[in-house]
């Protein structure tokens, strides 16, 4: 079952980067970081489940914590920026 779930998020994650990189707006790459960043979250508590070290849970909690900081900074910026409430054609 452990297996299945790894595949999954590593699927999640190669799409988000993907959205990472291509875009096409800031908001949805700030939306795919929060995607990597929870599959980071998942695999780490997946590593602690497989091999039974709770090391991994910290680091686990140590990524949620970068992740929410990361985002909120993230959107600041995109905030602060001139015309941030307009969106382009999609």
């Amino acid at each position: 079952m452990v297996d299945v779930l790894i595949t999954v998020v590593t699927v999640a994650a190669l799409l988000a980067v993907y959205r990472v990189l291509a875009g096409p707006s800031d908001s949805d790459r700030v939306v795919a970081l929060d995607v990597l960043f929870a599959a980071a979250v998942i695999l780490a508590i997946a590593a602690a489940v497989l091999t039974g070290r709770t090391a991994f849970l910290d680091v686990a909690i140590g990524l949620a914590l970068v992740g929410f900081v990361g985002t909120l900074a993230w959107a600041r910026v995109i905030e602060d920026r001139p015309g941030a409430g307009e969106e382009g054609p999609r």
